[in-house]
């Protein structure tokens, strides 16, 4: 597997990663490739796997940031409810950016191997995922993808890097990771990489992420589920699961 670049890990550049138009996401060719068995397994299973977040670049992370910050995008506590931006500190805003959205540079989204799913088939006419973890739980809209997940895609090179709260970002039962380039970008991904990366940008928010960006990297990007064997081997479906 490919060894991704400073520049690529932060998302500064996109040439580690190529379009899928039939399935409307950017992924690292390897992921991609992976994907395809993944979302063909899972049409057996009447799933229909959709991806409403793939690569994601270091501009647009930034936007997002910077757009929470600023309240023009709501602003979640842990439980998914919506926060009132105009009372928090910047300490308090930042704080809760990072529980639902990376700080830009530390998206795991930008290496290209990130997928945030849903199932098309489950969706009500009309209805938006919110991407909260009750649409995921055995109650939810998604509790058919929920639970199948967590089953298969280690069998594809997946796995779910937050499965649970770890003190850091929240869980994300969605959130598939392609573990045999992740696991390696994970560790290339250091503090002086992301540092490096945010220098000059306009961040908002920069002086409370300067002062807390050691700790920010230790919880928000390391404090993650560690992938399984099957999935590091990035084991292919057999012939029969894949897509024609």
């Amino acid at each position: 597997m490919s060894v991704l670049s400073a520049e690529q890990l932060t998302g500064r550049v996109r040439n580690h990663v190529l379009e899928l138009p039939q399935s409307g996401c950017i992924l690292h060719p390897d992921a991609a490739a992976a994907f395809l068995e993944l979302r063909g397994a899972a049409t057996q299973s009447d799933i229909d796997l959709v991806a409403v977040s793939s690569f994601r670049s270091f501009e647009h992370q930034l936007l997002i940031w910077n757009d929470k910050f600023h309240g023009l995008r709501p602003l979640l506590d842990r439980d998914g409810s919506v926060l009132d931006a105009s009372v928090m500190t910047e300490e308090q805003r930042v704080g809760a950016i990072l529980l639902w959205s990376a700080l830009p540079g530390a998206s795991r989204h930008h290496w290209g191997t990130e997928i945030d799913l849903i199932d098309r088939t489950a969706l009500p006419p009309g209805q938006r995922p919110q991407l909260l973890a009750q649409e995921y739980s055995p109650a939810g809209v998604f509790a058919r993808l929920g639970a199948w997940l967590p089953q298969q895609c280690e069998r594809y090179g997946f796995f779910l890097p937050y499965d649970r709260d770890r003190g850091g970002v929240q869980p994300e039962p969605w959130h598939v990771s392609f573990a045999p380039v992740s696991e390696a970008a994970l560790p290339a991904l250091t503090l002086e990489v992301l540092a490096a990366a945010l220098s000059g940008v306009e961040l908002a928010g920069a002086a409370v992420v300067r002062r807390q960006l050691h700790d920010i990297h230790a919880r928000y990007v390391c404090a993650v589920a560690q992938p399984g064997a099957v999935a590091l081997a990035g084991r292919k479906a057999s012939p029969a699961a894949r897509p024609s």
